[in-house]
């Protein structure tokens, strides 16, 4: 009996994960994975498909989607690691996936901060919005952040110096693994600062120009609709940013700079969730940015009701036949 319960104790030692976080890890990367692909797939096909005048706004955001989406891939198999609290998918795939978790956090910030210089063009200078705003432009900003991106989040590829090799466990980018990154802490911190603390400055730079603009009245040429819109998607990114981002990257430096156990950390695993969130909180900022979205989302709602409304009618009066004749002239 007592010997059970010392192997049971050892199990439990052993566990890579904690049970307890563990079942609220795969609920919530379940929920985010099965909601961001339907939310994201949305979005891109509405502004690469149905949106008929291209314009800045809808590059970026085409751009959001793209990221999302690429971030969202990894849940599935984060899910099984949680589940077998072991990562059965090999060496180079979890250095992509560790790769990924870098690179979407700084990749959205950037997208974030290019946004935020579209809104300060839209309502402070108006009269150089269609040199500033354009296509063209656009696309050479997201370009030039992809590559920039890439670039940093590539050296984590190549990394060797894995603590895990030695143990027993098929293990894969766990937080408590930053304990192998310290060595490269001012490569970390120049990361922090170009991929953090810039795009955050631009966020805050143009969002303080655009509300003392407002507040003083410099925009009055501006149309209602127009700086209704702006201030939406102002406080949208704010919230989202303070929300999703800077808990993870207080965080990250938190770990980076503590000399002690690398013991599973709840606070960084809370952290991490947080930034998940994000590839679903985007739909806020898809809904109040294109009127399409807006319509898709409103037309399946009602869609939803109104097939509800005819299936109880149907069960009611027991006509199969009008069900299908009423659902294909909604189609």
């Amino acid at each position: 009996m007592e010997g059970d319960q010392n192997l049971t104790l050892d199990n439990m030692s052993n566990e890579l994960v904690p049970r307890e976080y563990r079942i609220a890890g795969l609920v919530f990367y379940c929920v985010i994975f099965f909601i961001g692909i339907v939310v994201n797939l949305t979005a891109l096909w509405v502004f690469s498909m149905t949106t008929k005048r291209r314009n800045s706004v809808s590059i970026y955001m085409i751009n959001v989607a793209i990221v999302d989406l690429i971030f969202i891939i990894l849940l599935p198999f984060r899910m099984v690691y949680y589940g077998l609290d072991q990562w059965p998918f090999g060496d180079i795939f979890c250095r992509i996936s560790a790769a990924l978790t870098v690179f979407y956090p700084c990749m959205a910030l950037w997208l974030f901060a290019l946004i935020s210089a579209d809104r300060y063009v839209a309502i402070v200078q108006p009269r150089h919005s269609k040199e500033l705003k354009n296509v063209r432009k656009a696309i050479v900003s997201c370009i030039c952040v992809w590559v920039m991106t890439l670039g940093s989040a590539a050296p984590l590829l190549f990394t060797d110096d894995d603590p895990d090799r030695a143990s027993n466990f098929t293990t894969c980018a766990k937080t408590r693994d930053i304990v192998h990154l310290r060595k490269d802490n001012p490569v970390n911190f120049v990361r922090l600062i170009c991929f953090f603390l810039v795009p955050i400055c631009i966020m805050v730079g143009c969002y303080t120009v655009i509300v003392d603009n407002l507040i003083h009245g410099r925009t009055s040429k501006l149309k209602p609709k127009v700086k209704q819109k702006s201030v939406r998607i102002i406080v949208t990114l704010i919230v989202q940013v303070l929300v999703c981002f800077v808990p993870f990257h207080v965080c990250f430096v938190v770990l980076l700079l503590q000399d002690g156990s690398n013991e599973y950390s709840a606070w960084a695993a809370f952290t991490t969730f947080l930034m998940n969130l994000s590839t679903v909180l985007d739909i806020i900022l898809y809904y109040i940015v294109s009127k399409q979205f807006q319509d898709r989302v409103i037309s399946v709602i009602l869609y939803r009701n109104y097939l509800r409304s005819v299936r109880r009618k149907s069960m009611h009066t027991g006509s199969v036949r009008s069900l299908s004749n009423l659902t294909s002239a909604v189609i």
